[in-house]
């Protein structure tokens, strides 16, 4: 058996595109999406990120059980800023990337890993300031097999879809994935959102309360 490699069915997001989502947080996505686009909040940064985010397109590696081989592909095919999202079901028998792979990535300006299963070398990992990596898990035992798998096809992260080339973001409140198709649509929600958001903290701060300000509905006293 070998790794297949697909080719992708949507265009690259440009890096004015990307960098137009950089002000976003994952909350302000997730809500503006609907709920429907965050992963598993159990997939989280290994180390606190503070005010980085991890954004770029997605490269996807979907990993049967114990095989890493698609994950070496999808570091060759990747390009610089761009994220590999590794579809491992969650599974935490083995780690698909350590610091070996994740050294190579970073070399080549690969923005970062998310990873739906486990990884491990995480004392080297935590220490590059500019390669950011997500995890659900972490184990020391390493992976067998690197024969199977697929690169650059739909999968299932984390409860989300993902397709090749969706826009992954992520900050320290987790992991959002914006499809392709809606990176443009959804900018200017999330942008109002989030000079809404500064208007709401000014308004905080000069004294008015939460009920006001978010026009909570009256209570009832029983």
């Amino acid at each position: 058996m070998s790794t297949v490699i697909e080719t992708p069915t949507q265009k690259r997001l440009s890096k004015k595109q990307i960098d137009a989502w950089r002000p976003i947080t994952s909350a302000i996505a997730a809500d503006q999406l609907g709920g429907k686009a965050h992963a598993d909040a159990r997939i989280r940064p290994i180390r606190p990120l503070g005010g980085a985010k991890l954004i770029g397109n997605a490269v996807t590696a979907w990993c049967e059980p114990a095989d890493y081989g698609p994950v070496h592909h999808a570091i060759a095919v990747a390009e610089a800023g761009d994220v590999i999202v590794i579809a491992a079901g969650g599974r935490c028998d083995a780690a698909l990337i350590g610091e070996l792979l994740s050294t190579a990535a970073r070399r080549k300006g690969i923005a970062g890993v998310v990873v739906d299963g486990a990884i491990r070398d995480v004392a080297t990992l935590a220490q590059w300031p500019e390669f950011h990596v997500f995890t659900r898990w972490i184990t020391s035992r390493g992976p067998s097999t690197m024969e199977r798998g697929t690169v650059d096809g739909p999968v299932i992260f984390g409860g989300v879809p993902v397709v090749p080339r969706d826009l992954v973001l992520g900050d320290d409140d987790g992991l959002v994935i914006v499809p392709n198709l809606l990176v443009d649509d959804k900018l200017k929600a999330c942008m109002d959102r989030l000079k809404a958001e500064v208007g709401w903290e000014e308004a905080l701060a000069s004294g008015r309360s939460t009920l006001d300000v978010f026009k909570v509905p009256a209570a009832v006293r029983a």
